[in-house]
């Protein structure tokens, strides 16, 4: 059965379409067969991260209108058989998007068998994110240890908990999970950062998904053109664990903590 899963903020910048196309390629590697759907009308970042733009001719705009078909837009990965990307458009508004055509989108895509179906959503709270997140049957919220960025998710907590096809119709609630992204925990033990029990804690009962270090490997992947779960990084692992949880797999979380050296450790640094 397909899952459709949205990954969100409230703040742009966060690392969300890094994200999205991040655990789509770790779902495609573990045999899952998953689309990812770039919802940022006017704006697509999804297909330089995925190093597919070149190879775009036909968009989720084009399939909604029905200017071409599904099979055309569709986009295989070059690295893994499994991930097909469906890129936004770069000429037309969020407007072009309605309820209805995402979800005969989405329906279709479930037809082809899709396992996940990520909707990787633009940041805020106006057109192409309500849509992209309508018909989730899950979230991946993603934050930074800052305040303002988790000050935002907890306004998307609130659109995820009212603006739904499944709240609307009384059904169980989208799962929500939070992703804390770009984490350094130097900082956060000089205190430049929110720790990760102050972020639960501003945002209450959302299950912890995963925590991705800092890393200077997320931009020199994205620069590339591959998904930074490709590399071998600590970035690279993080994501890893977040698919493995998805997949329900328990795994202990990594990076929260500060990893001494042998020195340090030694003489109490």
């Amino acid at each position: 059965m397909s899952k459709v899963i949205v990954t969100t903020s409230g703040k742009g910048g966060v690392g969300k379409t890094t994200s999205s196309a991040a655990i789509a390629m770790g779902l495609a590697m573990q045999g899952q067969k998953t689309c990812v759907i770039d919802f940022d009308i006017g704006l697509r970042n999804l297909d330089l991260i995925l190093g597919v733009e070149r190879r775009v001719i036909y968009d989720f705009i084009h399939v909604i209108h029905g200017e071409a078909s599904l099979n055309q837009a569709l986009i295989k990965d070059k690295h893994c058989d499994n991930l097909y990307v469906l890129a936004a458009s770069q000429t037309r508004d969020k407007d072009a998007l309605t309820k209805e055509g995402v979800q005969t989108v989405i329906e279709e895509l479930k037809m082809k068998d899709f396992d996940y179906i990520i909707c990787d959503s633009p940041a805020g709270i106006e057109g192409g994110a309500k849509h992209a997140l309508y018909w989730a049957d899950e979230a991946i919220v993603v934050t930074n240890p800052e305040v303002s960025s988790v000050r935002d998710s907890d306004r998307m907590l609130g659109m995820l908990g009212s603006n739904t096809y499944r709240a609307e119709q009384n059904l169980d609630p989208v799962k929500q999970n939070l992703l804390i992204t770009r984490y350094d925990s130097a900082r956060v033990e000089k205190g430049e950062m929110l720790k990760v029990e102050d972020i639960e804690e501003i945002l209450g009962a959302i299950k912890l998904i995963g925590v991705i270090p800092e890393d200077t490997n997320v931009m020199n992947s994205s620069n590339k053109g591959q998904p930074v779960i490709l590399s071998e990084s600590r970035a690279s692992e993080g994501y890893k664990d977040v698919v493995a949880r998805l997949l329900g797999e328990e795994r202990p979380m990594r990076f929260i903590s500060e990893e001494k050296s042998f020195l340090k450790r030694l003489f109490g640094g």
